[in-house]
Formats: structure tokens, sequence, C-alpha cells
């Protein structure tokens, strides 16, 4: 009896053990999940529609920046397909631009019809959202992780704005939408990725979206979990000894490997990134994920950024010090970086400098140099529209 108490203890103790080590804590879920609470929450949304319609600044010139991109126009045809397919750097694209554009330009149309309360543009949302819930069955070839993350991050922003303050989306086609977030997106993102760490951060970006518009408590314990495990291994910081820290399961379990994986980089620094030495584009995919979950897990009432404060702000302006213009150092990439880390700081900022007052000074820079923030056009829109200086 002794002996078998002895090892179910242990086992306990070892299943705690592998749940702490890969941060991931017993639950994660609210008991009852707000809404709207992806990205924007209706304390914000109320801040930045009385903003515009104050013609306070920035406020206003970014919506009127939004309302001129080709993403509001009301004569959007959508374009859904059966089978979305995507190769490496969207080679072959079957229907990739289409679909990333289309959940785009229903988050735009969502965030339209909010701030004007102009039934037209949560109507034109619903039209997109219920083209592709009654088409897409499947994403196809090598990127369909990425894109389905990509695009099953901005779904659920427009669908949980229009569900919850607009009353013409009939019920059918909200639970056919939420259907297809569940079986074609859900299933291909929730189990993460041991590509380069963008990808499985935009595929958890999406899986925590989805999992608050479907209330589905279990995906969203995975992927915050599984976000929690992945942070630390994309992010450098000098506390984490010689060498970066790696995700669970990854393989990385030499030095060379783990130089090799970050992009040839040998030497780190405080808010080096895992794709630094590849591009600023990537790593700004990173980042904004990183922003997009701690900001959706704090409108959920789990406040995430305490937990990433220090890896995200030494991050944001690590890279923000280039992309301004400062000449790398020999010992980073070589002596040579490549710009274009895109307009992914308005979210990370307002948290970490406006709520939590750090002083971030390179990445304000940056941040007002870009304003109005518009989009990727991959799953990154409006931010300076939603989140300056917001702190609902």
């Amino acid at each position: 009896m002794r002996r078998e108490l002895t090892l179910v203890v242990g086992a306990l103790l070892g299943a705690l053990t592998a749940g702490l080590l890969a941060g991931a804590p017993s639950t994660a879920a609210p008991a009852a999940f707000t809404h709207p609470g992806v990205l924007v929450g209706t304390a914000q949304l109320d801040l930045t529609r009385s903003k515009v319609n104050s013609g306070a600044q920035p406020w206003k010139s970014a919506f009127d920046t939004m309302m001129a991109s080709t993403y509001a126009s009301l004569s959007r045809t959508p374009k859904p397909r059966a089978i979305v397919e995507c190769g490496s750097y969207s080679d072959p694209n079957h229907g990739c631009t289409d679909e990333r554009e289309d959940a785009l330009a229903a988050y735009t149309f969502s965030l339209a019809w909010y701030i004007t309360r102009d039934s037209k543009y949560a109507d034109k949302a619903i039209q997109i959202m219920d083209a592709w819930s009654g088409t897409i069955k499947d994403h196809t070839n090598g990127n369909a992780p990425l894109q389905t993350g990509w695009a099953g991050s901005t779904w659920p922003r427009a669908a949980e704005i229009i569900r919850y303050t607009y009353n013409g989306w009939p019920k059918g086609r909200i639970d056919r939408f939420a259907g297809m977030l569940r079986t074609v997106y859900l299933p291909k993102v929730i189990n993460g990725s041991h590509s380069n760490g963008n990808w499985e951060l935009s595929m958890m970006e999406a899986a925590v979206g989805i999992s608050v518009f479907i209330e589905d408590k279990a995906s969203y314990d995975k992927a915050i979990a599984t976000f929690r495990a992945r942070v630390p291994a994309y992010i450098y910081l000098k506390s984490d000894g010689g060498l970066p820290k790696t995700a669970p399961g990854s393989g990385l379990n030499t030095r060379d490997k783990i130089i090799k994986y970050w992009q040839g980089q040998s030497t780190f620094v405080d808010g080096l990134t895992q794709e630094t030495c590849r591009d600023f584009t990537h790593t700004g995919y990173g980042l904004s994920a990183i922003s997009h979950i701690a900001e959706t897990g704090r409108l959920q009432g789990q406040d995430l950024y305490p937990e990433v404060a220090d890896r995200l702000r030494h991050a944001l302006g690590f890279q923000a010090t280039y992309e301004l213009g400062t000449a790398p150092p020999s010992w980073l990439c070589g002596g040579s970086v490549k710009r274009g880390l895109g307009p992914v700081t308005e979210v990370g900022y307002n948290a970490l400098h406006n709520r939590m007052h750090y002083a971030m000074a390179n990445t304000q820079k940056l941040t007002e140099r870009q304003r109005p923030a518009g989009s990727n056009n991959l799953f990154v829109g409006w931010e300076t529209l939603t989140h300056a200086e917001n702190p609902s």
C-alpha cells in the first residue's frame, strides 16, 4: 500500500512539475467569457468611438485612414473558396490573399459599424462572414497552418463585435460561422508548430480568439499554455543564461541546434528574438501575436502582461532601435539587419507604457512616427484607432 501511495504521489508531482515547466496553469479560461472580448472590448471601443466623434487626434485621422482603405469599400465582393491552398511564401496562392483580406475587411466593417452606428457596415461584415462560413472546408499545402492562423486571428475580432453589438445577424448564420471556426480553423492551429516562432504565436492567437467566440474553455487553456511556453523561447533575456530557452518538444537540445534556429546568431542580449536575424517583418508578426494574445487575455480577466512584460518591452525596444535607423553592431546578424517591422507596436506599447508605466523611448518614437498605423494586409489592422492612448 505504501509503495502504491508513493508511486501515485510521485506521478502527481511529476505531472505538476511538467505543467509548471510548460508554463501552464491548471486553468486559464474565465468562469464566463466576456464579449466582445477578442483584442478589443466594450470600454475600449466606446473610448475609440468618443474620440473619433469628437474629432480628437490621432483617432480621427486613424479612422479616416481606415475608411479610405480598400477594406472599407462597400463595393467589396467576398471571394470565398472551399479549399484555400497556400504554399511556402503563398506559392501557390489559391485564395490565400482573398481569405486574409476578406477577414480584415469584415473586421474593418465591424469597427466602422461600432463607431458610426450605420447598419450598412454591420451588414457588409455579415455578408463577408456568411460567404466564407457557407463555403470553406479546408486549408492545404505547406503554409496551411500559418494561413489558418492569420485568417483565424482576424475572423473572431469581427464576429465578436457584430454578434454582441448588432441585432441583424441571424442565429443560424452565427452558429454556422462558429461551426466554421470550430471545425475548419481550430484543428489546424490548436496543436501548435515547431516552425519559426511567429508561426506558433500566430496560431495561438487564432486559437485563443476562436476559443473565446465559441466559448471553448479547454482549447483556450491549451492555447494559453502553449503561448506561455513559447514566449520565453521567442524573446531572449539575459536571465535565461548563456543560451535562449527552447519550446517544449522542439528537439533543440544542443548549442549548435539552438544557434542555427536563431538564424546563426550566437551573441544573445535582452530583446533579441528568434527571428531578429531573419528579418524584422517576421519578427513583427511574432511580437504582434504576443501583444494580441495578452490583450485578449486581459479582456477575459487574465492579465498576462506582467508575465511577458520584460520580454515584450525589451523586444519592442530592441527592434525599434534598429528600425529607426541605428546601424547594427558587427556582432548582431553579421552587422546587417533587414528592417520592416510593420505597424505592430501600438498594442504592446499602450499596455506596457500607458498602463504599466514602463519607459519605452525608442518604441514610443517609432510608434508615434508610424501613426496612424494601418494594416500589414495579413492580420494586423487599425491599431492606432483601437489602442492608441487607450487605458480601458
